[in-house]
Parts: structure tokens; sequence; C-alpha cells
């Protein structure tokens, strides 16, 4: 019950990530949020860059990251990426979409998060495509790693 109501306070939440597999999502929750544990594959961390030209906001220069994930992964580390499940369009939860060129999203499509309320499409990184509903990218919380297993949501030791 008290663990209950400190993380619907806003506590930090501890995240076991070592039984997340090459490119399989997790999902935890902070502050009421669902967050995404993303183990990204090599080859997914690759294309990333491949998709700057379609993106709106590929540098992330909209502040919806900490300042240690403004990078061209948007992590910490460059497999494990961290995010607030939530499209920045209306709140609408996307869906993870990690298939190559699917028919519905076009032979382009590297694998991403598409929002069925809207149709906002975001790529690996959390980064919104371009011409799409959502202006920004999806935001990444505060966290920091514990250790190569354990990622602390919610707490960065930087006050956040």
């Amino acid at each position: 019950q008290r663990q209950g109501e400190m993380q619907a306070a806003g506590a930090a939440v501890e995240v076991d990530v070592s039984k997340i597999e090459s490119g399989q999502l997790m999902t935890a929750e902070w502050r009421g949020k669902p967050i995404w544990i993303l183990n990204r594959t090599e080859q997914q961390v690759k294309n990333l860059p491949t998709l700057d030209g379609e993106l709106a906001d590929p540098k992330s220069e909209v502040e919806h990251q900490p300042e240690y994930c403004k990078n061209d992964v948007r992590s910490i580390k460059p497999n494990l990426w961290v995010c607030i499940g939530i499209c920045t369009h209306l709140g609408c939860s996307p869906t993870y979409r990690p298939d190559m060129g699917p028919a519905d999203l076009g032979a382009g499509w590297k694998g991403g998060f598409f929002c069925p309320c809207h149709g906002s499409k975001f790529d690996l990184a959390g980064r919104v495509f371009k011409d799409v509903p959502a202006q920004s990218n999806l935001e990444i919380p505060p966290h920091k790693y514990l250790s190569d297993t354990r990622v602390l949501v919610g707490d960065d030791g930087k006050g956040a």
C-alpha cells in the first residue's frame, strides 16, 4: 500500500531491465503514466540517422528530454531507450510497430510507434515524423542507471 501511494505521488520507480530481449519493449508505470523501455537492436540503432530528413525535430531541439538524452539516440545507452508512452498530440498511447515496411505504414517504415487515434508516427527514438498531428517528440523522463540491469525512472540525481 505505502509503495503504491509513494509512486502515485511521483516517487521514482526502479525497473529491472535484465529480461528485456533485443528488439523487445516493456512497460512500467511512473506517476500513473506508461513508461516504455525498449531494448533496440543494433540495426534499429543504425537506422535512426537515416530517418532525420523525414522528422520534424530530428536533433531534439524542443525540450522533451533531459540534457543527457539530447543526442542522436535520445538515450543514455544506445540500445536501452526510456520514454513516456503517451502521444504528444492528445495523450493517446501509440502502438509499438517494430515491423519493417508494413503495408499500412509504407515501404520506408523502419520500425517505430504509430498512434491509432490520429495517425501520428514516431521513430524508435520517439522522434516525431513531419506532417502528422503530433508536433513534438515523445517525452523522455528523468532517469539514471543504478546498475547494468536496473534503471531508476523519475530521479536522475539532478533534482528531477
